[in-house]
Protein backbone atom coordinates (compact mmCIF):
# COMPACT_ATOMS: atom_id res chain seq x y z
CA UNK A 1 0.00 0.00 0.00
CA UNK A 2 1.43 3.51 -0.91
CA UNK A 3 0.28 6.15 1.67
CA UNK A 4 0.72 9.44 0.46
CA UNK A 5 -1.14 12.67 1.32
CA UNK A 6 -1.47 16.07 0.31
CA UNK A 7 0.47 17.85 2.48
CA UNK A 8 0.13 21.33 3.29
CA UNK A 9 2.12 24.28 2.50
CA UNK A 10 5.13 25.16 4.84
CA UNK A 11 5.16 28.27 6.53
CA UNK A 12 8.80 30.24 5.31
CA UNK A 13 10.03 32.57 7.20
CA UNK A 14 13.15 34.90 6.70
CA UNK A 15 14.89 32.17 9.19
CA UNK A 16 13.53 29.07 7.33
CA UNK A 17 14.21 30.59 4.02
CA UNK A 18 17.56 29.15 3.12
CA UNK A 19 15.98 25.55 4.35
CA UNK A 20 13.18 25.34 2.10
CA UNK A 21 15.35 26.55 -1.01
CA UNK A 22 17.43 23.71 -0.31
CA UNK A 23 14.37 21.54 -0.21
CA UNK A 24 13.25 22.48 -3.41
CA UNK A 25 17.02 21.59 -5.06
CA UNK A 26 16.44 18.15 -3.26
CA UNK A 27 18.86 19.09 -0.02
CA UNK A 28 18.37 18.34 3.44
CA UNK A 29 19.83 20.87 6.20
CA UNK A 30 20.06 20.66 9.61
CA UNK A 31 21.83 23.48 12.33
CA UNK A 32 24.45 23.16 14.08
CA UNK A 33 25.44 25.08 16.87
CA UNK A 34 29.24 25.91 17.13
CA UNK A 35 29.19 26.64 20.62
CA UNK A 36 27.62 23.36 21.61
CA UNK A 37 28.54 21.78 18.83
CA UNK A 38 24.80 19.86 19.02
CA UNK A 39 22.59 19.78 15.80
CA UNK A 40 19.08 20.56 16.41
CA UNK A 41 16.04 20.01 14.77
CA UNK A 42 13.42 22.18 13.76
CA UNK A 43 15.51 24.50 12.26
CA UNK A 44 16.25 28.01 14.14
CA UNK A 45 18.94 30.66 14.38
CA UNK A 46 18.85 30.28 18.54
CA UNK A 47 20.37 27.63 19.78
CA UNK A 48 17.70 25.40 22.02
CA UNK A 49 20.36 23.94 24.09
CA UNK A 50 22.50 26.86 24.96
CA UNK A 51 20.78 29.59 23.54
CA UNK A 52 23.58 30.89 21.17
CA UNK A 53 22.87 32.83 17.86
CA UNK A 54 26.23 30.85 16.32
CA UNK A 55 24.47 28.45 14.36
CA UNK A 56 24.87 27.30 10.85
CA UNK A 57 23.21 25.13 8.40
CA UNK A 58 25.18 21.87 7.45
CA UNK A 59 23.77 19.29 4.83
CA UNK A 60 21.81 16.47 6.97
CA UNK A 61 22.37 12.87 5.76
CA UNK A 62 18.80 12.50 5.45
CA UNK A 63 18.59 9.01 7.11
CA UNK A 64 17.32 7.79 10.65
CA UNK A 65 15.42 5.32 12.71
CA UNK A 66 11.19 5.76 13.79
CA UNK A 67 11.15 6.68 17.15
CA UNK A 68 7.36 6.19 17.59
CA UNK A 69 4.12 6.77 15.11
CA UNK A 70 0.83 6.55 14.49
CA UNK A 71 -1.49 5.57 11.70
CA UNK A 72 -4.04 8.25 11.00
CA UNK A 73 -7.54 7.80 9.64
CA UNK A 74 -8.95 11.06 8.06
CA UNK A 75 -11.84 10.97 5.94
CA UNK A 76 -10.62 9.59 3.02
CA UNK A 77 -6.90 9.76 3.81
CA UNK A 78 -4.61 7.15 5.41
CA UNK A 79 -1.15 8.60 6.46
CA UNK A 80 1.30 7.92 9.31
CA UNK A 81 2.24 10.90 11.53
CA UNK A 82 5.66 9.87 13.36
CA UNK A 83 8.61 10.82 15.00
CA UNK A 84 11.84 10.39 13.27
CA UNK A 85 15.34 9.95 15.44
CA UNK A 86 17.77 11.69 12.68
CA UNK A 87 21.01 10.15 12.24
CA UNK A 88 22.88 13.62 13.51
CA UNK A 89 20.64 13.01 16.74
CA UNK A 90 17.41 15.02 16.83
CA UNK A 91 14.13 14.13 16.55
CA UNK A 92 12.27 15.55 14.02
CA UNK A 93 8.34 15.24 13.85
CA UNK A 94 7.11 14.28 9.71
CA UNK A 95 4.71 12.07 7.53
CA UNK A 96 5.98 8.20 6.87
CA UNK A 97 5.02 7.60 3.16
CA UNK A 98 5.34 4.87 1.06
CA UNK A 99 4.58 1.79 3.04
CA UNK A 100 2.71 -0.40 4.63
CA UNK A 101 1.37 1.03 7.94
CA UNK A 102 1.13 -2.67 9.43
CA UNK A 103 4.70 -3.36 8.29
CA UNK A 104 6.10 -0.50 10.63
CA UNK A 105 7.98 -1.14 13.91
CA UNK A 106 9.73 1.23 15.86
CA UNK A 107 13.30 1.42 15.15
CA UNK A 108 12.60 0.66 11.73
CA UNK A 109 15.21 2.85 9.62
CA UNK A 110 13.79 5.03 7.09
CA UNK A 111 15.04 7.49 4.71
CA UNK A 112 14.33 10.99 3.29
CA UNK A 113 12.02 11.75 0.59
CA UNK A 114 10.65 15.29 -0.18
CA UNK A 115 6.55 15.09 -1.11
CA UNK A 116 5.00 17.92 -3.32
CA UNK A 117 2.73 20.30 -1.02
CA UNK A 118 -0.59 21.51 -2.44
CA UNK A 119 1.20 24.07 -4.08
CA UNK A 120 4.52 22.16 -5.25
CA UNK A 121 7.03 23.15 -2.26
CA UNK A 122 9.06 19.97 -1.59
CA UNK A 123 8.13 18.97 2.04
CA UNK A 124 10.62 16.61 3.60
CA UNK A 125 9.61 13.16 5.00
CA UNK A 126 10.60 9.61 5.09
CA UNK A 127 9.86 6.19 3.80
CA UNK A 128 11.07 2.45 4.57
CA UNK A 129 14.83 2.30 4.17
CA UNK A 130 15.71 0.63 0.65
CA UNK A 131 18.12 -2.16 2.25
CA UNK A 132 20.16 -2.52 -1.27
CA UNK A 133 20.34 1.44 -1.44
CA UNK A 134 24.13 2.57 -2.40
CA UNK A 135 25.98 3.53 0.86
CA UNK A 136 26.17 7.22 1.31
CA UNK A 137 23.35 7.77 -1.30
CA UNK A 138 20.84 10.69 0.11
CA UNK A 139 17.74 9.73 -1.45
CA UNK A 140 15.75 12.91 -2.49
CA UNK A 141 14.32 14.74 -5.50
CA UNK A 142 10.41 15.90 -5.33
CA UNK A 143 8.35 12.39 -6.25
Amino acid sequence: MKLRRVMPDPVISPETQAFWDAAAEGRFLVRRCSSCNKVHWYPRTMCPFCSSLETAWEPGAGTGTIYTYSVMRRAKELFVMAYVSLSEGPQMMTNIVDCDPDALRVGDPVELVFVPSENGFAVPCFRPAQLNASAGAQKSGVQ
